[in-house]
């Protein structure tokens, strides 16, 4: 249960004077992204990125031109438009005493203007000065105050992300209003590392951020900004060692299979298996064999054969005499993984089972009754395995595919249908080093970098919409010669309903030039009509499939040889890397088209760098530091909680300090008893890290 300490700043916002039912709409959107109602801690941590100038300049004659400025001037005259013309400028010459300034309006009242800009008197005026028929102006200056209501200001006002319809000033005084409220909190930091870093308090660390005195008060590098961040950091670091301990403490069972089925499955397949996936093999076996469960991170990089690994591990504990399941986040992948294991399954005289929502009335009964009793080895499903009504006869492997699309609680609660399950959770998307040590530092960590022998590198472009037409009919030779087409659709991120539209509006045009040799598959589909499309573009009978990124993962189609991804400029490096990943599966050359129709600086740079590597752990890299941790795990879509004060690229100095310091202070102090460590389980519930403080009261 939170401490009571922290109540006020989990109270929600619309408990601020001045928020109502207009406002508190508004600011949920921009602090939750949601319709959930923001606190006064998400306020509080939805922190400045720059300063807006407030000081008087000199006079108007050293105004320049493109730059914010405030000056005081004596107002001279009105010009409102003429009669007959409301939409043109409403002008008002305003002067001191080395020049003038033209003050120009759109669609104001009159009326407000004559009281607000009063003919003979004095005001301080803050805008951006342009040049308009060779004369300064600021267009709908953003301040415009009397000498008394100046003087009360700040020189640096802070400036914050916003959303449609909310104004800069309203957010600023909501935030002024929360600061009111901030408890004293006791220190959690060690006293001599505050003092060595010159860093402030907690609470006078946010008000540092919030009232900024300069420019540099609220740089990602300011020691009151370095000081929650580190805050931010040393909370995750303290609640994965608390994680890692509870599996610890929970006894996990030696297994040793006896390798007859693994040496067997590795004579039936076509391919020998590369030095990185031979480690990982190794690696899982020793974790099997030792009497701690097996909590382990398995990074395979696209087109690496992490599947095969996964599988491999699944036969060890059914020649033990136990079950495993496979866990993947989409039916399509599940029902994929599925047919491509039966058939080695059925070689080996192994059963294996498909788990997915769909399966209803006798069909599911019959699959939950070889899983209760024994008779079933092996399943693959969605999120359906770890709901009620699913048991075990003896379940000693958990595998999740796709790790990051699923909660810890949704992998943990799949681990609980057995006794002392061992976990290896696995992912295509490679995690740069220091994500890793952020979100999976309670995981021992496997990376395979190799793709098969034999795979050939893809062919990367980078073209203009404008070549379109060029590019549809370029498909003619491409599908004549038995080639497969991935045509990926633009990502429309207001809504699932526009990427849909986009796609279907793509079939139709690809339709009328190719007729039947065109299929749609998306996200919304019924189900059957999904596994149709995606069994016809396998089997040939389509050569073009449009699509929506609904086949980023997973799917595996050889003959596939060309993808086109349409706007590529909307989509992030991780994902992009995805889709090329749906080529260049079999032994023929591939080629990928990224289509783009605005470039701006970020996405050449991503672009780019698509046309230079197929490294996925140098492409995460690069996307971290392009668009920060969030896109890079899915996050914003998963609903694990990225930072909000820590920027990863800019303080990932910082994890492995705070990792240290949770370590020791969790030797010195495991129960976290002293006055130390309850101000650290304070942090925890600062930091909502909830589950991971009840495991201390849960011993």
């Amino acid at each position: 249960m939170r401490p009571p300490l922290l109540n006020p700043l989990f109270a929600e916002i619309n408990t601020l004077p001045g928020i109502g039912p207009k406002l508190a709409p508004l600011l949920n959107r921009l602090l939750t992204g949601s319709k959930a109602p923001a606190r006064l801690i998400d306020l509080l941590f939805h922190l400045p990125y720059a300063t807006i100038d407030r000081q008087l300049c000199a006079s108007i004659s050293e105004t320049i031109p493109g730059e914010q400025t405030t000056v005081k001037a004596r107002i001279v005259l009105h010009k409102p438009p003429p009669p007959g013309r409301s939409k043109a400028a409403y002008r008002i010459i305003v002067e001191d005493n080395t020049g003038d300034l033209i003050l120009t309006f759109f669609n104001a009242p009159a009326a407000r203007l004559e009281k607000l800009l009063p003919v003979g008197e004095e005001r301080y005026i803050s805008g951006v000065v342009d040049i308009w028929d060779g004369h300064r102006q600021i267009t709908h200056p953003d301040r415009i105050l009397a000498a008394y209501a100046y003087d009360q200001q700040p020189a640096y006002e802070p400036v914050y992300g916003l959303t449609a319809g909310l104004f800069p000033r309203v957010l600023v005084n909501s935030v002024g209003k929360a600061l009111e409220r901030l408890p004293a909190l006791p220190e959690w930091q060690e006293p001599t590392y505050l003092n060595k870093h010159h860093w402030p308090p907690f609470s006078d660390a946010l008000k540092s951020l919030h009232l900024p005195i300069s420019p540099e008060s609220v740089s990602p590098l300011a020691p009151a900004r370095l000081r929650l961040a580190y805050d931010e950091v040393l909370a995750g670091q303290l609640a994965l060692l608390l994680i890692r301990e509870q599996v610890k403490r929970h006894r996990g069972q030696a297994r040793h299979g006896t390798g007859e089925l693994v040496k067997k499955c590795l004579s039936l397949l076509p391919y020998t298996l590369t030095k990185a996936q031979s480690q990982a093999i190794a690696d899982i076996k020793h974790d099997l064999e030792s009497p701690e469960k097996m909590l382990r991170l398995l990074q395979g990089d696209v087109g690496s054969g992490k599947t095969i690994v996964g599988f491999l591990a699944m036969l060890s504990l059914v020649e033990g005499g136990e079950q495993a399941a496979l866990m993947v986040p989409t039916e399509i992948l599940a029902r994929q993984h599925y047919a491509r294991l039966k058939p080695l399954c059925d070689q080996l005289g192994v059963s294996i089972a498909l788990l997915t929502g769909r399966d209803k009335g006798a069909s599911r009964e019959a699959i939950l009754t070889g899983l209760a009793d024994g008779s079933t080895h092996l399943v693959v499903g969605t999120h359906a395995l770890f709901q009620e009504g699913v048991s075990f006869h003896k379940l000693g492997l958990a595998v999740v595919d796709e790790q990051h699309r699923f909660g810890v609680n949704q992998r943990l609660a799949l681990a609980n249908k057995g006794e002392a399950t061992d976990m290896l959770v696995m992912t295509a998307t490679p995690i740069p080093r220091t994500l890793v040590l952020t979100y999976f530092n309670d995981m021992d960590v496997s990376n395979l970098r190799e793709k098969p022998p034999g795979r050939k590198p893809i062919d990367t472009r980078i073209m203009s919409l404008d070549k379109l037409d060029t590019v549809t009919q370029s498909l003619v030779r491409a599908t004549s010669e038995g080639n497969r087409v991935y045509w990926v659709c633009p990502l429309v991120t207001e809504s699932e309903d526009l990427d849909i539209a986009a796609a279907e509006e793509r079939f139709a045009s690809l339709k009328s030039y190719y007729g039947d040799q065109v299929g749609l598959v998306h996200g919304k589909l019924p189900p059957r009509e999904k596994d149709a499309a995606m069994a016809a573009f396998a089997e040939g009978i389509t050569k073009i499939l449009v699509s929506t990124t609904v086949i980023e993962v997973g799917v595996d189609v050889p003959e596939a040889t060309i993808i086109i991804i349409e706007q590529a400029e909307r989509f992030g490096l991780a994902q992009l890397h995805q889709l090329r990943g749906r080529v260049g599966r079999g032994g023929t050359q591939s080629h990928c088209l990224l289509l783009y129709k605005h470039l701006g600086n970020i996405a050449r740079q991503r672009l780019e760098t698509m046309r230079q590597t197929e490294d996925g752990f140098e492409i995460a890299e690069k996307d971290l530091k392009l668009r920060g941790e969030g896109d890079i795990l899915g996050t914003r879509q998963s609903g694990i909680p990225g930072f909000r004060l820590a920027v990863a690229e800019k303080h990932d100095e910082l994890l492995n300090a705070a990792r240290d310091d949770a370590k020791l202070a969790l030797s010195r102090d495991p129960g976290l008893k002293t006055p130390r460590g309850e101000a650290l389980r304070l942090l925890l519930y600062l930091f909502e890290k909830d589950a991971a403080a009840k495991l201390l009261s849960a011993g």
